[in-house]
């Protein structure tokens, strides 16, 4: 029978060695009232200690979340997919404090679906030629766990490779909602995704483990909709109403309750503002000629997340394709930053588990997606490059499957300061020149794998435009005004094939006033 208790009663409940499952995605769906208490007892008494924690989706806003679970001593082991904004998380993995496995997002969540049937693990082909591959690295992403045991398996049937995530058992698994009534049910009626709460809380009962949920509200039995509940009581073990709920149960780390983003209404298109004209918007407004007219779409954090759909709808051409995100969400404006994987004006929410059944079993017509490393095989990494641990996210999930990969980065890493007033790209004091290697460090995208199946693989940057060829890794366009040796060539550690039509990207794109795309998006090849 469910308990309603409070952060502190159900904190006492942790025991050492345990394993902690937490549910959420950036700072959307995190129990934050329970997570400070599990830092401040620990910090106070010093338990609980040597936690393992698992979490499909980075869960953070680069200052709380997970970060206050970044102890040593808390934490013996953490397996999740990403720590770009969770800094303390990171460098403990870094300094080798913590045996840590960097999943695929997609993986993980699905890995909690079919736990929670009895499987012993989760089959899949995504990870295959990345360093999530047990022959590459099998998913450890520091010294310290490379001793530790192998958790991902290479297996074949009927004579095709196959990557195998084996189970975890789960002690406590932490959720969130917005209401629970008195017997338990719970109903995400404002939160902004929904996650895979249902299925981590099916895995954790299986191993006979303990599902706490932290909510805003509590009401009468019966007064919830049935088919409002997300999450019935039956599965639930404790209940906590959050306290402070302006600092520990925001919707999004910016803000507290925005309707518009769980679907409770509709913000007309006319208060939507443009972004400025910058660097990063000049690599959206290049990416986003890529996108045919009924595409269905990924975008993944950074610029993808923060410029694309602002663009398209300054554009006019947001109507023209279906923008999704990993967390669930179809339709409407991603958001971006701490906020990434919300969308204003959303046409449908679906479980996180079931959006990336669609992206590794169909596949998007389109992803857009960040890069830290690029080498001549085409080979990308984003996991884990000079002294930051990142690990993939959804990345690997999503750019293995998706039958056209664009990626969208800074030629350079740092600042880069540039003229573009007259349609024309002039560098006028460039960043380290870090980015094209001979090798990547790691690798998170196969150039070699996406050769071999013909997936069309582009990568944009601010001055020039990249496509994986057959016979190896092309450049195709380059900013007007940019010198190809001087502002290009020299800046990479590799020469790359030049395209016998290699051409000037589009003048517009450098304009501050709109590129007016919207009259030949249905023919979107003269656009480009």
């Amino acid at each position: 029978m469910v308990e309603f208790l409070t952060s502190k009663d159900v904190v006492n409940w942790i025991e050492d060695n345990s394993t902690l499952a937490l549910v959420g995605f950036t700072m959307l769906g995190v129990a934050e009232d329970i997570l400070r208490e599990i830092e401040r007892r620990f910090l106070e008494s010093g338990t609980p200690r040597n936690l393992t924690v698992i979490h499909a989706a980075g869960q953070s806003d680069t200052q709380n979340g997970i970060e206050h679970l970044a102890h040593e001593g808390l934490l013996k082991r953490i397996i999740g997919s990403h720590w770009g904004l969770a800094p303390r998380m990171a460098r403990l993995i870094y300094q080798n404090k913590v045996e840590a496995y960097a999943l695929p997002q997609g993986r993980i969540a699905n890995l909690y679906k079919v736990m929670a049937g009895g499987a012993p693990g989760l089959l899949s082909p995504i990870g295959l030629d990345t360093y999530v591959d047990p022959d590459i690295g099998g998913g450890k992403i520091n010294d310290k766990t490379k001793k530790c045991e192998n958790i991902v398996e290479k297996i074949k049937i009927d004579g095709k490779d196959y990557l195998f995530y084996k189970k975890i058992p789960i002690d406590f698994v932490l959720i969130r909602g917005t209401v629970a009534d008195e017997k338990g049910n719970i109903s995400m009626k404002e939160e902004a995704v929904k996650l895979e709460a249902l299925s981590a809380a099916l895995a954790c009962h299986h191993f006979g483990g303990k599902v706490i949920a932290q909510v805003k509200w509590i009401t009468t039995k019966g007064s919830l909709h049935p088919k409002e509940i997300t999450l019935p009581g039956i599965f639930v073990d404790a209940v906590v109403m959050a306290k402070n709920q302006e600092e520990t149960h925001r919707q999004t780390a910016t803000s507290f309750y925005d309707p518009s983003l769980c679907g409770e209404i509709k913000t007309p298109e006319m208060t939507f503002q443009p972004i400025p004209l910058s660097i990063r918007k000049i690599i959206g407004r290049r990416a986003i000629m890529e996108i045919a007219p009924g595409a269905i779409v990924n975008l993944g954090t950074g610029i993808p997340g923060d410029t694309i759909g602002p663009i398209a709808a300054e554009e006019g051409i947001l109507s023209e394709f279906i923008l999704t995100v990993e967390s669930g969400t179809i339709g409407g404006i991603p958001g971006g930053g701490i906020d990434f994987g919300v969308s204003r004006n959303p046409e449908v929410i679906i479980n996180h588990m079931d959006q990336f059944d669609f992206y590794t079993g169909t596949g998007v017509d389109i992803t857009f997606m960040g890069a830290a490393e690029i080498d001549q095989e085409g080979n990308v990494n984003v996991s884990r490059f000079g002294s930051r641990v990142a690990g993939c996210g959804g990345f690997i999930d999503i750019t293995q499957m998706a039958k056209k990969v664009v990626f969208c980065f800074t030629f350079t890493v740092g600042e880069i300061s540039a003229d573009y007033s007259s349609g024309k790209l002039k560098i006028l004091q460039d960043g380290k020149p870090l980015k094209f290697v001979p090798q990547v460090n790691h690798i998170t995208f196969s150039g070699k794998r996406a050769k071999n199946v013909g997936q069309k693989v582009v990568y944009v940057t601010e001055r020039a435009v990249f496509e994986l060829r057959p016979e190896g890794f092309t450049l195709i366009e380059i900013a007007p005004g940019v010198d190809l040796k001087k502002d290009i060539l020299d800046k990479m550690s590799f020469e790359p094939k030049i395209a016998p039509e290699l051409r000037e990207m589009n003048s517009r794109i450098f304009l501050e006033e709109p590129m007016g795309i919207a009259t030949n998006f249905l023919t979107y090849e003269k656009i480009r």
